[in-house]
């Protein structure tokens, strides 16, 4: 019972000063040990049994392995966003868009860019960090309150083509080795949820901007905002280059390096933005210092709810509730859209909810005969819903680090297409499936 209080009081403490804005390097670690008193956990790894884990062992462990393996990627996309900036590339971009499209396609533009790049292969953190100026210019030139990019960059790449059958991003991929199947399992049915998300998330994002414009709401510069003189940048293609460049070289190693073929594809449009537009760019370096110091803030602050996490992975209360919600009655396939839905939620990760999940599901549901390939897509699908809450890092990363914004602001509307609108694919999903599509 206690560890159970642990465990939603420390989720719902976190997402309480999450959204109050709180230090995320503060409020994880302190959430953390809130979850680790009431579940009996040692908060030491000298006070713990041989074998036992610990508050310190488990949240640095966390901590240190996401550092370990995304450092380099964070670290890249952010310089490679930053010298885009700087260069005017992605204000360039931009106004190529509006200028040819009109203003009532700069989110649009936004989205779209965001898809491409998640679909090509590129890490969900490095959109973020590489479209964000073209985003930050779009907004600009079609005069969107600033607190909608989030939103923007957030439904493009986790929501209609994270999920999707294809896709190369992890979420796809983990359910194959437990079912057996491909990243194209049941892709009729992926395709008409991906449209369905696409156009009802698009259309509720112009909605929730069109009210906020229609109440006052407006493009608000800020001091640390790049100046660009519109009347010298560089033309169009030279900002399109780097980001085809990022595209394709993570889509020809993508197979043979998987996602260390970020770190190449990175460094190359890093350099590709230089060579292009190297007269445009006053300080190469400069540009790179600012943007590691850029990525050093988004990875700790996703790192630490990371390390929430792994603390929470180790309480008995976590461990009831996994097999509770994994042993649901009913039909196997909704109940696995709530089992990794729930878990993805509790772990602010939809790999992570996916990982913990599958294990135990899939032998069941199989022995049971559900088609591995319809529990292949509702997993895939469920697992980007309850992920994207307050807590999720690349929410944290997405709306603090990279956008600059609070979560008061900026949440509700990325809540409604990367959790609400995800949540309604699923269900439609199943539908289709139970109608024998």
């Amino acid at each position: 019972m206690l560890s159970m209080i642990g465990l939603i009081g420390g989720l719902a403490l976190l997402i309480l000063l999450t959204m109050r804005g709180m230090n995320l390097l503060i409020a994880a670690p302190l959430c953390a040990l809130f979850l680790a008193v009431f579940s009996g956990i040692p908060l030491f790894p000298q006070l713990a049994e041989e074998g036992e884990a610990s508050l310190v062992g488990s949240y640095m462990q966390g901590f240190s392995g996401f550092v370990a393996s995304w450092f380099l990627m964070f670290l890249l996309g952010s310089i490679f966003g930053k010298v885009m900036e700087d260069a005017g590339a992605a204000d360039s971009v931009a106004k190529w868009v509006v200028d040819r499209l009109g203003v009532k396609y700069a989110v649009l533009a936004v989205v779209t860019a965001c898809a491409i790049l998640t679909y090509g292969g590129v890490s969900l953190f490095v959109v973020a960090f590489s479209v964000y100026p073209m985003a930050l210019g779009l907004f600009k030139q079609a005069n969107l309150p600033r607190r909608f990019i989030p939103a923007a960059l957030a439904f493009g790449s986790v929501t209609f083509t994270m999920t999707s059958a294809g896709s190369p991003e992890i979420q796809n991929w983990i359910p194959i080795p437990y079912l057996g199947t491909s990243p194209y399992a049941a892709w009729e049915v992926s395709l008409i949820v991906a449209v369905f998300m696409a156009v009802f998330g698009y259309w509720w994002l112009k909605k929730m901007i069109a009210k906020a414009v229609a109440r006052g709401e407006s493009f608000e510069e800020r001091p640390n905002d790049p100046k660009v003189d519109q009347d010298h940048l560089p033309k169009p293609v030279m900002g399109l280059i780097p980001l085809l460049v990022v595209l394709v070289v993570a889509f020809i190693f993508h197979d043979s390096l998987e996602h260390s073929a970020l770190i190449l594809a990175l460094l190359s449009g890093v350099i590709a933005t230089w060579l292009c537009n190297r007269r445009y760019l006053k300080n190469v370096w400069e540009s790179a210092s600012a943007g590691t110091l850029g990525a050093l803030v988004a990875i700790a602050n996703t790192a630490a709810v990371v390390g929430f996490g792994s603390v929470a992975r180790e309480s008995a209360a976590f461990q009831i509730a996994v097999d509770a919600i994994t042993h649901l009655p009913g039909d196997p396939l909704i109940g696995a859209a709530i089992a990794i839905s729930v878990i993805a939620g509790l772990t602010g990760s939809a790999s992570g909810g996916q990982a913990i999940a599958l294990p135990i599901l899939a032998p069941t549901y199989l022995d049971m005969g559900v088609n591995p390939d319809q529990l292949h897509r509702v997993v895939a699908i469920s697992s980007g819903a309850l992920d994207s809450l307050p807590h999720n890092g690349y929410v944290v990363t997405t709306i603090r680090a990279i956008c600059e914004e609070t979560h008061k602001e900026a949440y509700p509307a990325v809540a409604a297409v990367t959790v609400i609108t995800p949540l309604l694919g699923v269900i439609l999903a199943i539908l289709l499936f139970s109608l024998g599509l």
